[in-house]
């Protein structure tokens, strides 16, 4: 009681459909934002101090009929075998009336006939990044395709959160490789999104954070993203890609202190972690602004330097015709 609603939870208190999709675990920070209220982000299959763990939230949603769509990644977080409390949320969803539970990409794309809600569980824990993801495991734009599919009938309106969280995971082990393919995912989920919905529709496109990677030198016109920029004052290469801090942080070699020699390395491969600065197990977030994108009614509102909370006005006025 008392709990500020998040806009997905005022938007199925209004009869709106609502959903989430993650390459993350569904029960992540960025999707349990919009559905859970827990003291810490890491209740995700059990609870603390009298508050209920974050998928069963997701399961026992109180507003409206509930998410119509949840994909992503988290299976055990909803198995009986695996749950600290060993209930079976699996079972309750699939309890309700036109209620689907998928675990493949083909089990996505061939939802049974009348189906309303949908849970799609694809992996115990995160999504695999893109560039080592099996045909069974649904890109972000196939889940794109299929929450759309499924919402945009309601002559209500609906509201989705589609987050590409793999990104982010790139950039904390700085490999540049694999977040940047992720990236590229994520515009192409975009690109199908702004096919799929119809001109009434307000589409924005931001992050909730930046990283510390940072473009470096002067590389020539053509040059490999992945590749080298130049050579340092000893003569060694440094990639155009690299990070304040982070594990790609390497010892500096015993011969005056010079940085190790990367010639010869495949930068461009999809292990390889750019080179950091401060040796760190995990790379930190960055302070930069952040770019806000959007198109459709209510994007004239989009612009300039804005507050993060100025957003959840732009959509609220946008689903709901209030500020």
């Amino acid at each position: 009681a008392g709990l500020l609603k998040t806009i997905l939870e005022e938007a199925e208190e209004r009869g709106l459909s609502t959903g989430v999709v993650s390459t993350a675990r569904v029960t992540h920070a960025t999707p349990a934002s919009l559905y859970a209220h827990a003291v810490s982000r890491h209740m995700e299959a059990e609870g603390e101090n009298g508050c209920k763990d974050i998928a069963s939230q997701l399961i026992d949603f109180p507003y409206g009929d509930g998410l119509e769509v949840a994909l992503g990644g988290g299976y055990p977080l909803f198995s009986p075998t695996t749950r600290p409390d060993g209930r079976d949320l699996i079972a309750d969803w699939t309890a309700r009336e036109g209620a689907a539970f998928v675990r493949t990409a083909s089990e996505l794309a061939d939802l049974p006939a009348g189906t309303r809600q949908v849970l799609g569980l694809f992996s115990r824990s995160h999504l695999a990044y893109e560039i080592d993801r099996g045909e069974e495991e649904p890109s972000l734009t196939q889940m794109t395709e299929a929450a759309i599919d499924l919402v945009d009938d309601d002559r209500d309106g609906y509201f989705l959160m589609i987050e590409a969280g793999r990104i982010d995971h790139g950039h904390h082990a700085t490999n540049a490789r694999r977040a940047l393919t992720e990236t590229i995912e994520f515009s192409n989920a975009v690109r199908r999104a702004t096919e799929l919905v119809s001109r009434d529709t307000l589409i924005i496109v931001t992050a909730d954070h930046g990283h510390v990677m940072a473009f470096a030198g002067y590389p020539a016109r053509g040059n490999p993203i992945l590749g080298f920029a130049g050579n340092d004052k000893n003569e060694l290469p440094y990639t155009t890609l690299s990070y304040a801090n982070g594990p790609g942080f390497r010892e500096a070699s015993s011969l005056g202190g010079s940085r190790p020699d990367l010639t010869n390395v495949d930068t461009g491969a999809k292990d390889f972690m750019q080179e950091a600065l401060v040796p760190l197990e995990m790379e930190t977030h960055g302070g930069a602004d952040v770019p806000v994108y959007a198109v459709g009614p209510g994007s004239q509102w989009v612009g300039g330097v804005m507050e993060q909370n100025v957003i959840y006005h732009v959509m609220r006025r946008a689903l709901f015709g209030q500020p």
